[in-house]
């Protein structure tokens, strides 16, 4: 399928299910399935990320619809257009032909002011600072207390979202999944490798072989397919480790392997890993921890110990990263 197709059969599902739901006022695409060509290929590794507007916001998470794989999520408003220009996943959205649906005309008229202000340096540096923002938010809020796949998650996307501040400046998809293998090529096409190499190292990585990286994922295999296959209703990431999603997280995961980008799957390895663990915390399952924390040793993070000290590690580096990241936008 064509991601133009997906995008239409998003489209169809706004119109014809989406636009009940409570308090509905818009919809729009964000997410891969916007930035992609719409003459590319959809990959069965990609989901269709829908945003509603909607108060109260409703929580709907990843559904199959018409052969395509959609990851509907919500907002209670949008701010206005100088609020959107300086958050960059919105701006991210905003800056493209994003909006599906617009009952007031006012998603269309914020379409119309971010993309024509999206390039501008000052707002560009401000998405930068947001991202800064957010990689301070997550490494200085990891709690000691929390359950280890909590902890590890604040940790980690901490640790991730220095991608961001990049991709931002660079006036790339700010993508969740793909984000180092995407800042690679950002980072190649200006020369910059040797920045790559120093985010990998942040998260732990930059040596890690691809052999070992293959054993981890067959180790999430196994707690993916168990987590799969108890329910958590209550749990926010529920849908995400499901059959359906499966493609995604596992089968995305092996692609990236496969191309030479093993150190690149890894932070998304941790990052599904812990939403298994904590799915199956949910519905009173345990388990499958011991290959987890293999997986944390090996990045230099088994304990909050290791993690407090790499995710110092993070925070010491972010004037570093705001130099590169003037020279890129």
């Amino acid at each position: 399928m064509r991601v133009e197709q997906a995008r239409q059969v998003a489209r169809r599902w706004v119109r014809e299910e989406g636009a009940a739901l409570p308090g509905f006022g818009g919809a729009f695409l964000t997410g891969s399935a916007l930035w992609a060509p719409g003459d590319a290929e959809l990959s069965p590794a990609s989901d269709v990320d829908v945003m509603v507007v909607a108060d109260p916001p409703a929580r709907i998470g990843k559904f199959g619809y018409e052969g395509v794989l959609l990851e509907v999520s919500s907002v209670p408003a949008l701010g206005s257009a100088h609020d959107v220009l300086s958050d960059y996943h919105l701006a991210g959205s905003f800056h493209l032909p994003c909006v599906l649906a617009d009952p007031s005309g006012r998603l269309t008229e914020l379409q119309r002011v971010v993309a024509r202000d999206f390039a501008e340096r000052p707002w560009i540096l401000a998405r930068c600072a947001g991202a800064m923002d957010r990689v301070r938010g997550f490494i200085n809020g990891m709690d000691e207390s929390a359950p280890l796949p909590a902890q590890v998650t604040s940790w980690l996307f901490g640790t991730g979202v220095t991608t961001h501040v990049l991709l931002v400046a660079g006036l790339r998809n700010p993508t969740v999944r793909r984000r180092y293998a995407a800042v690679r090529e950002l980072l190649a096409a200006h020369g910059r490798l040797d920045r790559h190499e120093e985010l990998l190292d942040l998260l732990g990585c930059a040596s890690m072989s691809r052999a070992r990286v293959e054993r981890h994922l067959a180790a999430l295999e196994k707690v993916y397919d168990a987590a799969a296959a108890v329910a958590a209703p209550a749990y926010r990431f529920d849908s995400d480790v499901s059959a359906m999603a499966r493609p995604v997280a596992i089968d995305g995961s092996r692609e990236l392997i496969e191309r030479g980008l093993h150190r690149e799957a890894v932070f998304w390895l941790v990052a599904t890993y812990a939403r298994c663990l904590a799915k199956r915390a949910l519905a009173g399952e345990s388990g499958y921890q011991d290959a987890f924390l293999e997986l944390l040793a090996d990045l230099g993070a088994e304990t909050f110990a290791d993690r407090r000290r790499r995710g110092d590690r993070v925070l010491a580096a972010l004037p570093g990263l705001w130099r590169t990241a003037t020279t890129l936008c």
